[in-house]
Formats: structure tokens, C-alpha cells, sequence
């Protein structure tokens, strides 16, 4: 039996889809009523007194936040800033506050905030309460002077200062209907408050989206291979003796990272596993000749066969976005005033 395609679901309006707008019509009325008690003080919310900027989205499933994450934060070193990074840690052990360090397992911490701690070097904590996590961080990394939340975007109880929505070029709200008869968490609507929509994967067949705020594109392209037993990189994946390798992934779209070792001229085999699906070194022959996404490879690093390759991605994004994120953080830093967009 085929397994059940969410992605392929939320794109169309069938007849399910219909037999399911009651339930998202609720969804909708719950998440409209939490936003408003936050944005009226009803609930809770704090600030950590730097300025704090929200990488999310609107739709449930991946839309390339962690590439995104990961360059907006080396951006961010390189205009002279100290980031550090806030994140929920999904799929990790607990729920309590934590620090990623050299030595944390994805089971610990989650293997986004992993992967995001060793391509910046930026301090990273996790935990449920990222406004918690925003004040550890800041207590136990004073130099600090901004901080990234990962995923943070109905994350109300921190308030923010930027928000930039997210979404794949390719289908940036499915068939624009909420959970569970589309992908959306919160209406299209809610751009109106947010300061960005950025573009994933574009590509150049990605149709123009029209929205009530500046939108930018970023592209997803590889840069290289990694070798996980000992952490060298090359151009291109080495000769594995001319026999099929094992493409092995967990993540929310596998068929995107299939179709790019496709156009790459690599021949695989797919082997796709639930999103943030934590490998044992039983899910893989050790002996086989293996290729994965980073966010893969940080939890398969410590049982690694010697032909386990990483493919290293890297995000380019067009030039006036960084140009636009240069002015906006600009104006933070003179009001000095945190916002509640939402």
C-alpha cells in the first residue's frame, strides 16, 4: 500500500479536502483567538532585550528554514553581529531548556539545531519556552546582541522584531486552505504583519507569488560532498565502483532531495523515512556506498560507513534581500523598541 503523500494532498481541492473544512474552520478560529490574547497581553510574552528576528512559516511540512537559518546567521557574523539561535529541538528526548555543544546527540537536541551549531559556530539553545531559551542564551552568551528563532513564527510568547515567512517557491501554500485540509497553520492573511515573504528552491519555472509585503528569493544548490567518517569534502561524489548508491533520507520532502542527485547525474536508489527520523546504524548497510542531506548525517555521524557521503547544500539568495535585511536591521537598532508584529 502506498504511504499517505500529506504534500500531494494539501495541493488540490478534493473531495476529503471539502469533507475537512469544518475542522479547519475551528483550527482557524483557535488560532486566530491565541494570536489575539498574546497580541492583547491576555497571555503571556517577553522580550530578551536584543533584537530578535523569527525564521517560520505559514505551512506545515519543510520549506528549507535550516539552509536559510544557517546562511542568515553566517550573514549575520559577517556584518560584524554575534547571533545566536533559539529552536524548539523537534524530535529530541525532553522538552526542557538545553545548549547544543560539540559533543550533543540530535537525540538530545534535535538534528536542525545540531546541523545549525556546526556549519555557524553560533550558540545554540533548545527548548519548548524559546523565550527561555532567548534568556539562557543570553545569560550564558552575554556577547549576544541578536538572536534567530528557528521555526519561531506562532511562537507568540516571544516577541519578535523582524519575521520573515518562508515558503517553497514551487508551492508556497498548497491549496491555500488551513490544517487539516491544507498545509497553512495560519491564514495567508497573516502576512499582512509579517516584514518578509522569502522564496525557497527557486527555481527558474517558479511562478511569481503576489504578497502584502516585500518578497525576496533565495536558491538551494549543492556545493560539494562530506565524507562523515572523516569530515572531508569534495567536488563530486568519489567513484563508488560504478554500482548504485543508496540515497537515504528523513526529511519532510525526500523527493526534492532525490530529483537534485538526479540532475546532479548521480545514480540511486531512494530510500525515503519519516521526517526527523532518528537512523540506527541497523536502518542502513554499514558496507554500502550511501548518500544523505547534513540534517541526515548529523545523527548517522557516529556509525558512519567509510563510503557515507553528505551532500553539502548551500542557500544563494538574491541581492536585494541581503540589501533589504542590511536597512530593516538598521532601523531596529535606532528605535530600540521591540515590536509584537503579530
Amino acid at each position: 500500500m502506498p504511504s499517505f503523500n500529506a504534500q500531494a494532498f494539501w495541493s488540490r481541492k478534493g473531495p476529503l479536502n471539502f469533507l475537512l473544512l469544518p475542522l479547519s474552520l475551528l483550527f482557524g478560529f483557535v488560532a486566530m483567538l491565541r494570536r489575539w490574547l498574546f497580541r492583547f497581553g491576555l497571555l503571556p510574552s517577553g522580550h530578551p532585550g536584543v533584537p530578535v528576528v523569527v525564521v517560520g512559516n505559514l505551512s506545515a511540512g519543510g520549506s528549507g528554514k535550516t539552509p536559510f537559518v544557517i546562511w542568515l546567521v553566517r550573514w549575520l557574523q559577517a556584518q560584524g553581529r554575534k547571533p545566536g539561535v533559539v529552536s524548539r529541538g523537534y524530535g529530541r528526548d525532553g522538552s526542557g531548556l538545553r545548549e547544543v555543544g560539540a559533543g550533543s546527540l540530535a537525540a538530545e537536541v534535535g538534528d536542525e539545531p545540531l546541523l545549525i551549531h556546526a556549519r555557524t559556530g553560533a550558540p545554540v539553545v533548545v527548548g519548548a519556552d524559546r523565550l527561555a531559551a532567548a534568556r539562557l542564551l543570553r545569560e550564558r552568551h552575554p556577547e549576544v546582541d541578536l538572536i534567530v528563532s528557528d521555526d519561531g513564527l506562532q511562537h507568540y510568547r516571544l516577541r519578535r522584531d523582524i519575521e520573515l515567512v518562508l515558503a517553497d517557491a514551487a508551492a508556497p501554500f498548497g491549496n491555500g486552505w488551513l490544517l487539516p485540509a491544507g498545509p497553512l497553520r495560519e491564514p495567508r492573511t497573516r502576512l499582512r504583519r509579517a516584514d518578509a515573504l522569502v522564496l525557497t528552491r527557486r527555481n527558474g519555472d517558479a511562478a511569481a507569488v503576489s504578497a502584502p509585503v516585500p518578497v525576496f528569493s533565495v536558491r538551494h544548490g549543492p556545493s560539494g560532498f562530506r565524507r562523515l567518517v572523516d569530515n572531508s569534502r569534495h567536488a563530486s561524489l568519489p567513484d563508488t565502483g560504478g554500482g548504485e548508491i543508496q540515497a537515504v533520507t528523513g526529511i519532510a520532502h525526500p523527493q526534492a532531495f532525490f530529483s537534485l542527485l538526479s540532475r546532479l547525474g548521480v545514480p540511486h536508489e531512494p530510500h525515503a523515512f519519516p521526517d526527523h527520523h532518528r537512523f540506527t546504524a541497523a536502518d542502513i548497510a554499514r558496507d554500502a556506498a550511501v548518500v544523505m542531506t547534513e540534517k541526515d548525517a548529523v545523527k548517522c555521524q557516529a556509525f558512519a560507513g567509510p563510503d557515507w557521503w553528505a551532500l553539502v547544500l548551500e542557500v544563494t539568495p538574491e541581492p536585494p534581500l541581503s540589501d533589504w535585511l542590511k536597512s530593516r536591521l538598521s532601523q531596529v537598532d535606532l528605535t530600540q523598541a521591540p515590536t509584537a508584529p503579530f
